[in-house]
């Protein structure tokens, strides 16, 4: 199970209409669904491996060790098995920028993962980009942002906890 962070794991900041990241560990706010739907994936058998972009350290308007901070308290908090971050730009000569695969491709390497039988849950056009070309299944939370999918995902929902019952109450998705 690929999770992304902010939007679905803990609050973003929206402005605008438009998600951002917390800026510091004292701002992130930790979905009430996030731990025991977490914890619902992994009783069923899933690893879950959050796969985030946090472009602002590159842009030079957050520093690693903050974003080192909130990665660390949302996966205590939320107790995911891995966490991935693509630290580049967008148009980075780089694989692992969503909506492009690579973070799930080599979470996938690592941990033997099939992706076929795998889902990327998001909250942004570009995790459900990354889930469909890494050949996931999709579910896209949707948090009432002003941008539009450019992949229509397999199945949206309003919560995370609304995903995984997506999940464990289909039998054609295990």
């Amino acid at each position: 199970m690929f999770l992304d962070r902010d939007g679905v794991l803990n609050e973003a900041v929206v402005r605008n209409g438009k998600p951002f990241p917390p800026d510091s560990l004292a701002s992130t706010t930790i979905y009430t669904d996030a731990a025991p739907s977490v914890a619902r994936l992994r009783h069923a058998g899933f690893l879950t491996v959050v796969v985030t972009n946090q472009p602002d350290v590159a842009k030079g308007v957050q520093s690693k060790d903050a974003v080192e901070a909130i990665n660390a308290y949302v996966s205590e908090l939320t107790g995911v098995d891995a966490l991935k971050v693509c630290w580049c730009l967008e148009g980075d000569d780089c694989d692992c920028y969503k909506p492009k695969p690579g973070m799930l491709l080599n979470a996938a390497e690592e941990m033997n993962i099939e992706l076929a039988k795998s889902y990327m849950i998001g909250d942004r056009w570009r995790d459900v980009g990354a889930g469909a070309n890494a050949g996931c299944r999709t579910i896209f939370i949707d948090r009432g942002y002003t941008e539009e999918l450019s992949i229509i995902p397999d199945v949206t929902v309003t919560t995370l906890s609304e995903a995984v019952d997506s999940i464990l109450n289909n039998s054609k998705h295990r």
